[in-house]
């Protein structure tokens, strides 16, 4: 799925940033789940071109109890995981655009940094409860992979938050449940929902909005 030359780029990529290994937990299924095929082998194909990054692959009916533990609901899924399981999770192909949104999330699970502000971070360490961040994007949509990769970003630094890229369109029932008309949409605690991308010091309010006490204003 990958042109050569990109491979290459990628491969020299891979040499810089991957500091420590990461694993890609890709969760699929035979049967209804017409890109899961797809899923397993640009995953497999990125493992590839690096000694740093190790594939898992799980079958979401028959280990479902490893599915349970990752926290898994629908496939394709994609966990990628660090020293440790810092919540990120890719449903879907990430492909497109979201390719990016993909590599970004390697690239942060490897290192457990990321380049978000100090007052960002400050705000974070104040969270007590958890926080479900669901960014939904589609993979032909270009503003959509700075939102997933800042809700990355997010769940790298807290530990209290987990961050969901979903594309919408493998997903359809998710698009009637959320009501998303536009891409990309983020929801928080199934609480506070927002559309578009938005600077990291208002998604960072947005979150202390989730987890507030009825009467918190932005």
């Amino acid at each position: 799925m990958l042109r050569e030359d990109h491979k290459r780029r990628l491969s020299e990529e891979f040499k810089k940033k991957l500091e420590k290994p990461v694993k890609l937990i890709v969760f699929t299924q035979e049967v209804e789940c017409p890109f899961c095929a797809q899923t397993r082998s640009l995953i497999e194909e990125l493992a590839s071109l690096s000694d740093n990054i190790a594939v898992e692959v799980y079958d979401f009916v028959k280990d479902s109890e490893k599915a349970k533990a990752y926290a898994i609901d629908k496939v394709p899924a994609v966990a990628i995981v660090g020293e440790k399981d810092y919540g990120l999770r890719f449903y879907g192909l990430p492909y497109g655009y979201e390719f990016q949104t993909l590599l970004e999330a390697l690239f942060h699970a490897s290192t457990g940094e990321t380049d978000l502000s100090e007052e960002s971070r400050k705000k974070l360490k104040t969270l007590r409860k958890p926080v479900h961040i669901q960014v939904f994007v589609t993979l032909t949509c270009p503003y959509c992979p700075s939102v997933a990769s800042l809700a990355y970003k997010l769940a790298v630094e807290s530990d209290v938050v987990k961050a969901e890229v979903v594309d919408i369109s493998e997903f359809p029932h998710l698009a009637y449940k959320y009501a998303v008309m536009g891409v990309p949409k983020t929801v928080i605690n199934d609480k506070v929902e927002f559309v578009g991308a938005v600077p990291e010091k208002l998604f960072i309010e947005y979150i202390m909005l989730a987890t507030s006490s009825p009467g918190y204003i932005l």
